[in-house]
């Protein structure tokens, strides 16, 4: 059990484990809220879509300061 939450961790984008650990709370109970709101409207899906995207491309916007030694 603890093989396929690795692999469906590793390939569903790692959201819910983020989350869980930004907020302190298991992915568990994060995936099970993603779950029964995608039942209650399909808007969750939107917004999980939107933080799949973010975590993506998250490193891109960060300001990296140039070294004293690059000038």
């Amino acid at each position: 059990m603890k093989l396929f939450k690795l692999i469906f961790e590793k390939h569903f984008f790692g959201v819910s484990s983020w989350w869980g650990s930004k907020l302190g709370l298991k992915s568990s109970l994060i995936r099970l809220f993603f779950i029964y709101g995608v039942f209650a409207n399909s808007f969750t899906i939107l917004i999980y879509l939107i933080m799949v995207f973010i975590l993506k491309i998250r490193n891109h916007f960060k300001y990296k300061r140039k070294s004293v030694f690059d000038l």
